[in-house]
């Protein structure tokens, strides 16, 4: 009697294709220098009928130069929180060829502080983002009044 193993078709696997598509000519991209620049960005390509109501992580990645290359819609959660993984948001930067990330997400209360679990995601995020030779610049909690910069008060 032939074992498991050997009635496997091993040819049957699937394929894994890493592939960045942009419709953006390098030329117009638009390039981030500072945390109002970022939180400018974020003002047009965030959703204000959720703003609000519901909290989002986002995640945007930047060429040497500081370019945009994209954007990631990490998590949507509650009013109160959302779990963004800290996995997909590297290997999201590792598919679009990043050398930098910056982390974005919304407090609903519009109450701009850090709290404990986002300074340990960043933490995390910062630390994974080093073995890929990706940096963090800066994470960004955001209101449809102002944002609090990581990076402008020292965190990163």
């Amino acid at each position: 009697m032939e074992s498991a193993m050997n009635l496997q078709d091993w040819t049957q696997v699937s394929e894994i294709e890493i592939v960045y598509k942009t419709k953006v000519k390098p030329s117009e991209r638009p390039q981030l220098k500072c945390s109002a620049d970022i939180y400018e960005l974020c003002m047009k390509i965030w959703d204000h009928n959720t703003i609000e109501i519901q909290e989002h992580f986002k995640a945007i990645y930047l060429n040497r130069a500081n370019k945009v290359l994209g954007v990631l819609n990490a998590s949507s959660g509650g009013i109160t929180g959302t779990v963004a993984d800290p996995r997909l948001i590297l290997a999201t930067g590792l598919k679009t060829g990043a050398c930098i990330i910056v982390l974005v997400h919304n407090h609903p209360s519009s109450c701009l502080q850090a709290s404990i679990a986002d300074m340990e995601l960043t933490r995390k995020i910062v630390e994974g983002a080093k073995f890929f030779d990706m940096k963090v610049i800066d994470h960004l909690i955001i209101s449809v009044e102002g944002y609090y910069s990581f990076s402008d008060n020292g965190l990163i």
